[in-house]
């Protein structure tokens, strides 16, 4: 499968607001694994962190998860930080 990475290099539009809502939620990477797991979604730390990163693929089913996790709409995962643009 080809990988394709945004302009900034990413491969996902969900890493940068998945960790803002991690870090407001006061979780470490390895309490929001741990969440996720507990969720029925099978990651571990290192994924979290490369997710964050836009170094892993976030699939839609994932998104699901997250979205339930944080409680927001799968679209404000989604919702691209002016911030980060470069």
């Amino acid at each position: 499968m080809k990988i394709y990475r945004y302009a900034n290099g990413n491969c996902n539009a969900s890493g940068a607001q998945i960790r803002d809502l991690r870090e407001k939620a006061g979780w470490s990477q390895e309490q929001l694994a741990a969440r996720t797991q507990l969720a029925g979604l099978n990651l571990n730390q290192k994924a979290i962190s490369r997710i964050e990163t836009g170094e892993r693929v976030v699939p839609d089913y994932e998104l699901l998860y997250f979205s339930e996790i944080f409680q927001v709409s799968v679209e404000a995962l989604l919702k691209e930080d002016v911030s980060s643009k470069r």
